[in-house]
């Protein structure tokens, strides 16, 4: 059952040692900055929570694992403070998710676009249904993925960021993201895919945590300059938003839904 609430839902449980963050919005799974701030504020809580040893990230539902920024909010942006500090949402959550001194287990179960595929790519390991299609189609609304570009970048390489960016309009299926290293495996059911990630956790759940978390730093090596880079990608992003292409091209989103 998908959630009503405008700004968006986001429940936490801890059973076993295993944390589960889901989020939802009525819209797609879509991201209002309130929410993003709320799952950057959950990941850092449950980095320092000695309870827990790996995370789990999901999302409501069945149909959309995230349809990425929220178009409503984009609409409302007049200036570039605001532009800045919405995109600067999604730059807080891949930074939180990169510092995170647990492992994050991602459960793609549907469609993902724009910042969806990042937070897909900023998990530490992803598994998926063969409905886990994904799309980066900022070039379409006049932005670009700027925020979103170094973690992609860092799972399936320049070329593959430049295909799928460069291709906003075409959906790349579940096979080609796990070809290209954004998925670890890809399950033909959401039966399938929650059996997988049940048995991976437990087992990560076994584990030293002083061992996985030496190799969470070794995942994530070179990355310390992110805190910098992607408020800058989110000043870009944000200035883009209030050009009248974008303008234009949201307006048509909105009365198309």
């Amino acid at each position: 059952m998908n959630t009503t609430r405008e700004k968006g839902s986001l429940f936490v449980k801890i059973e076993n040692r295993i944390a589960t963050i889901e989020f939802g919005h009525p819209s797609g799974n879509s991201f209002p900055s309130e929410l993003l701030i709320r799952l950057t504020q959950e990941i850092n809580s449950l980095s320092h929570n000695s309870d827990v040893a790996v995370i789990i990230l999901k999302s409501e539902g069945d149909s959309t694992f995230c349809a990425g920024a929220s178009f409503d909010e984009l609409i409302t942006i007049t200036n570039l403070k605001e532009g800045a500090n919405f995109f600067s949402g999604f730059a807080n959550v891949i930074n939180a998710m990169r510092t995170c001194t647990k492992l994050i287990i991602g459960r793609v179960h549907g469609k993902t676009v724009g910042g969806g595929v990042g937070l897909a790519a900023a998990c530490d390991y992803v598994l998926a249904t063969e409905r886990a299609s994904i799309k980066l189609s900022e070039l379409t609304i006049g932005i670009g993925p700027f925020v979103i570009e170094p973690v992609i970048n860092r799972k399936i390489g320049l070329s593959g960021f430049s295909e799928l960016s460069l291709s906003p309009s075409e959906w790349k299926n579940a096979y080609w993201a796990k070809d290209k290293g954004l998925f670890n495996n890809v399950f033909e059911t959401t039966k399938e895919l929650d059996l997988a990630i049940n048995l991976l956790t437990e087992e990560f759940a076994s584990y030293n945590p002083d061992a996985l978390l030496e190799m969470k730093k070794i995942l994530w090596k070179d990355t310390d300059h992110w805190a910098n880079l992607l408020k800058e990608r989110a000043t870009i992003s944000g200035k883009l938003v209030l050009s009248k292409f974008t303008k234009i091209a949201l307006e048509k989103f909105k009365r198309a839904t």
